[in-house]
């Protein structure tokens, strides 16, 4: 993501670095450590690299740990040196590439792991940062998530607003009918809110997924129950890690999370510089 990082050491470092500029021994050379200050899973690592090489390309980036790794605290995951002043200057963009995105990855693992053992997967989905999609997605990859769609342009996602649009059975049909013409390449999901709908649903030729929206445990395992083999079912609503457990043992194929990347707290790192240098 060049622009990302462009962008992100632009706004920090605006006409200039006045205190690294000012207040470090000219050309002065250092080595320091990005430490964790707390366990979590590894995300971002490369990009928070390659901030400190878009400052100065003479620096030396050793990465310690790669994405999608556990670390503790106290863990080194990035060693970087040469100058000292480049090093100040990219610390803030490269720590708050790699504490957001370590957070999202975080966060995904927690819910991989509450759902062990069952069939089903953790999706993300659309309600990531804007400009930060593709690296949020990543992150989540990372943590054990599998990626939704990327966007509006590479999966059909028929929602209950589309449907109030007024479409029916045999409208809804024919669209479908056209849709996967156009486009044979995109699965088509469609959401449900009931039972009923669900059964409908299920009736439609073209369907790949069938959303089941804010529903009950009950409901849930009814859908799967009648599930037809050639379509996969993603719960969604109401989903946390207390709740997340329940949701999979009733046999749906997904269960798709937006707090993965809208609520993933931090994770903590800090840069040190290595006295001895």
């Amino acid at each position: 993501m060049p622009d990302l990082i462009d962008l992100a050491l632009a706004e920090d470092i605006g006409s200039g670095d006045i205190t690294a500029k000012f207040f470090t021994k000219p050309g002065a050379v250092a080595r320091a450590k990005i430490i964790a200050r707390q366990s979590g899973c590894l995300a971002g690592i490369e990009t928070a690299g390659e901030a400190f090489q878009r400052v100065d390309s003479s620096l030396a980036v050793v990465l310690k740990k790669t994405n999608g790794d556990s670390f503790d605290a106290n863990d080194c995951v990035l060693e970087v040196s040469g100058n000292a002043a480049s090093i100040l200057t990219a610390e803030r963009t490269a720590l708050n590439f790699l504490q957001h995105l370590s957070g999202v990855a975080t966060l995904a693992r927690r819910f991989a792991d509450e759902i062990q053992g069952t069939r089903t997967r953790i999706l993300d989905t659309r309600k990531t940062t804007p400009g930060f999609r593709l690296l949020e997605k990543q992150a989540a990859a990372a943590g054990g998530a599998r990626n939704h769609r990327m966007g509006l342009h590479d999966m059909f996602l028929v929602k209950d607003n589309h449907l109030a649009t007024g479409l029916d059975s045999d409208s809804l049909q024919k669209m479908i009918d056209r849709a996967r013409a156009a486009h044979p390449e995109a699965n088509l999901e469609i959401e449900a809110d009931t039972l009923e709908q669900v059964q409908n649903f299920y009736a439609l030729r073209g369907v790949d997924f069938i959303l089941l929206d804010n529903m009950s445990l009950a409901d849930l395992r009814e859908a799967v129950r009648l599930c037809p083999p050639h379509i996969q079912l993603e719960a969604s609503g109401a989903v946390n890690l207390s709740t997340v457990r329940a949701i999979a043992e009733t046999g749906v194929h997904f269960i798709s999370v937006g707090a993965i990347t809208h609520s993933a707290p931090s994770v903590d790192f800090g840069l040190d510089f290595d006295p001895a240098c």
